[in-house]
């Protein structure tokens, strides 16, 4: 309770265009039962959020999710704090990547807005990243809001630049959001807690609803 596929559900008919689930190595978030429930019933694209740990991988592979976006991942965290290491973890990261094309399923990076983790990401075979957007959201200030919405857009650009298709995500709601869409070749915003924090006061469908429109 509350039951993430009869949410998806909800959230499709209100016009989201994808559906975006992580399966934590503890399985804190959702379990592998709902994750395949959800490849059943998605009409749009499903999205699944995972580490590299290798029965994570073996999963993927097993359900075929349209999409499986790498994050980095530690116990102690409530969500995903922070972008992967993709220039640290070259080899690894390439292989998953290998793998998830060999099952068909296109693999994104999760990772933070600079060009030392975009262009290791070019080593991968990855065609997708998604820019890590926290630091923008999490901005303490007017003017520090500013110089991380800048580093957004140049790293956007960037990736383009070097034939990636552009996400982001992380920390955007409906006060912050429209800047990031508004970013020149952003493709996707991927966006979870603040929908169902105000689901709690509208309903799921109506928060769908506003955040679309916000974005569009």
């Amino acid at each position: 309770m509350p039951d993430p596929v009869k949410a998806a559900s909800l959230c499709e008919r209100s016009g989201c265009d994808s559906i975006v689930c992580h399966l934590r190595e503890d399985r804190r978030h959702i379990k592998d039962a709902d994750v395949a429930l959800l490849r059943k019933i998605v009409k749009t694209r499903l999205n699944l959020e995972m580490s590299v740990a290798k029965d994570i991988v073996d999963f993927a592979c097993r359900i075929k999710p349209d999409q499986s976006t790498l994050v980095p991942e530690k116990r102690q965290e409530i969500t995903t704090e922070g972008g992967l290491d993709v220039a640290g973890n070259l080899a690894r990261i390439k292989s998953v990547v290998s793998k998830l094309a060999n099952s068909g399923i296109e693999a994104s990076l999760f990772i933070n807005p600079a060009k030392r983790q975009i262009e290791a990401s070019g080593k991968t075979g990855a065609k997708i990243i998604e820019l890590h957007t926290g630091r923008y959201a999490n901005a303490a200030s007017l003017n520090a809001k500013r110089k991380e919405l800048e580093i957004l857009k140049a790293a956007a650009r960037f990736a383009q630049k070097s034939g990636f298709e552009v996400n982001a995500g992380h920390g955007l709601d409906y006060d912050n959001v429209k800047d990031v869409a508004d970013i020149e070749g952003i493709n996707e915003l991927n966006i979870g807690h603040s929908i169902i924090a105000r689901a709690i006061f509208v309903g799921i469908g109506k928060a769908v609803k506003e955040m679309v429109r916000l974005v569009r």
